[in-house]
């Protein structure tokens, strides 16, 4: 890779759709802290076997009426036929969103249970990008793997996989969360050698909770190394020393990567804004004068 350029970074954030009143109050004021740190886009998340379908639609076509935030919002192919996906595409062009990202999705059962494609329905994400492209008038991320997804037998499997949804329409990929960043890099010398050339957007988890993390990584075949458990491992008790080690660590995982030539990152924000709004600024990504 070559070295970091002097361009302003292109940041991006995740949230999830609430299920309560109190959660969405959240959302909200996570929401309105972040804006000021000018996202190219934000994303809303879909639930396992579309769940959350109602509430993601809502919660962006909220952001559409009240901010001047660009949404993209998540879809899924898992238990919907194709028409009713359609339907969900066309409703997220009627409320104003043209983005969105394109994911196979898990299985209603939750991560780690065996997906089965819905009769009738997108089978895979690649199929899901088709049928959006087809529709037209959207732009289309969709995920990326830098460990493999956990169904992939091989590295062939999986950059062929990618190689159909950039094939299909995709225009950017956005990765699993990884805290490894040779990892990272070794992904994308992978897919540009596979001739691909999409950008691929690091995925990026502050570490608020290492348990709750480290868990939620097992399941979707994320490694936590051994140094990182140790690091985290040595952190106090107390909320403050907790959130300065997640800033510390984000703080040192995004300027390495910068430093190998990385100039966009998506944040998970777990609709939380302290510690994203924290490492961002210290890396001097954002800024008043940075805007002005």
């Amino acid at each position: 890779m070559t070295a970091s350029s002097p361009s302003r970074p292109s940041i991006s954030f995740e949230f999830f759709p609430p299920k309560t009143e109190k959660m969405e109050a959240a959302l909200w004021r996570a929401i309105e802290a972040l804006a000021p740190l000018a996202p190219s886009f934000v994303s809303v998340t879909y639930g396992a076997g579309g769940s959350t379908r109602e509430r993601t639609h809502d919660t962006v076509a909220r952001i559409v009426r009240e901010t001047t935030l660009k949404p993209a919002a998540h879809l899924t192919c898992v238990s919907a036929t194709r028409a009713e996906v359609d339907e969900v595409i066309r409703a997220y062009a009627a409320a104003g969103v043209g983005h969105i990202v394109a994911l196979r999705g898990d299985p209603p059962e939750g991560v780690g249970e065996a997906y089965r494609p819905h009769p009738g329905g997108y089978a895979y994400a690649s199929d899901l990008v088709a049928g959006i492209a087809a529709i037209g008038g959207f732009e289309i991320s969709v995920g990326a793997y830098p460990e493999r997804h956990p169904e992939s037998a091989d590295w062939a499997t999986e950059i062929d996989n990618l190689k159909r949804k950039v094939d299909a329409g995709a225009s950017r990929a956005i990765t699993q969360f990884f805290f490894d960043d040779d990892l990272f890099e070794d992904f994308l010398e992978r897919v540009r050698a596979a001739g691909i050339s999409i950008p691929i957007v690091p995925g990026i988890i502050p570490i608020h909770n290492f348990s709750a993390v480290a868990g939620f990584a097992e399941k979707t075949g994320a490694s936590v190394p051994r140094s990182v458990g140790e690091r985290f491992g040595r952190v106090g008790d107390t909320p403050e020393e907790r959130a300065q080690a997640a800033i510390d660590f984000g703080i040192e995982q995004v300027a390495d990567l910068r430093a190998r030539g990385v100039e966009d990152f998506h944040f998970y924000t777990m609709n939380r804004a302290d510690l994203v709004t924290r490492i961002v600024e210290a890396l001097g990504i954002w800024s008043p004068e940075t805007l002005a």
